[in-house]
């Protein structure tokens, strides 16, 4: 799984440091020095993880997280702030902040918080996802492409999800309707997932006609693809 995180520091050494900190190949990093900057990325991204320094030249980003909380908005956030400013992590966390680190801080210590953050993200397998343009919470039955909300049926939660646990790979259509359908699989017929896919590919792709997403494997069945490396 690709996580995405934003870095909002306006420190320029120790915002690239802090890349070159957690630099992996399961990390895609946006990097900001101001909050203007931070929001216009938070409104184009599904962001995995957010490190926000607390004092930015255009305000505070402890403004910022009571932002995004009052727009349900549960993307965890590391606040980065100073020794001295105690006050900071209190109203940080009062505000929704999930944790903090002190300047200056060890990089091997925000390695680990990063980690814990993400970890706590994904602690449940399969209930959340966050790649590309799409955020989708099949535990809360919360589906984003672009920020934008998407409403699916509960069968088009269950094929969408099959087809994301198996992110890459072919899934038999036989299987999906096994999945998808389970006890009802002796009801079903091929041309109901044939229609299930119809209806997915209209609410998630740019162009059904041409989807990128929900690709079709001839003779075969279907696989959930992202049509950019690094997402």
């Amino acid at each position: 799984m690709k996580y995405q995180i934003l870095i909002t520091e306006d420190d320029e050494k120790l915002n690239h440091g802090i890349r070159l900190a957690l630099k992996g190949e399961d990390y895609f990093f946006f990097q900001c020095r101001t909050l203007a900057e931070a929001r216009q990325v938070i409104r184009q991204q599904q962001l995995s993880l957010i490190l926000l320094d607390v004092n930015l030249p255009d305000g505070s980003g402890i403004d910022l997280v009571r932002e995004l909380r009052r727009d349900q908005n549960q993307t965890p956030i590391i606040l980065i702030t100073v020794n001295s400013m105690e006050l900071d992590v209190v109203a940080g966390l009062g505000a929704g902040a999930n944790d903090y680190i002190t300047k200056p801080f060890s990089l091997m210590v925000l390695r680990a918080r990063v980690a814990v953050q993400l970890r706590d993200r994904s602690q449940t397998p399969g209930s959340a996802y966050c790649a590309g343009p799409f955020q989708f919470d099949f535990h809360h039955m919360r589906f984003y492409k672009d920020g934008h909300p998407i409403e699916l049926s509960k069968t088009e939660q269950k094929l969408l999800q099959v087809l994301c646990d198996n992110q890459g790979a072919t899934v038999s259509r036989s299987r999906l309707i096994d999945l998808v359908w389970q006890e009802e699989t002796q009801y079903v017929d091929e041309h109901a997932l044939t229609v299930a896919v119809k209806r997915l590919r209209n609410k998630l792709e740019d162009d059904p006609s041409a989807p990128v997403y929900i690709k079709t494997i001839y003779s075969i069945g279907y696989s959930w693809r992202l049509r950019q490396e690094g997402w």
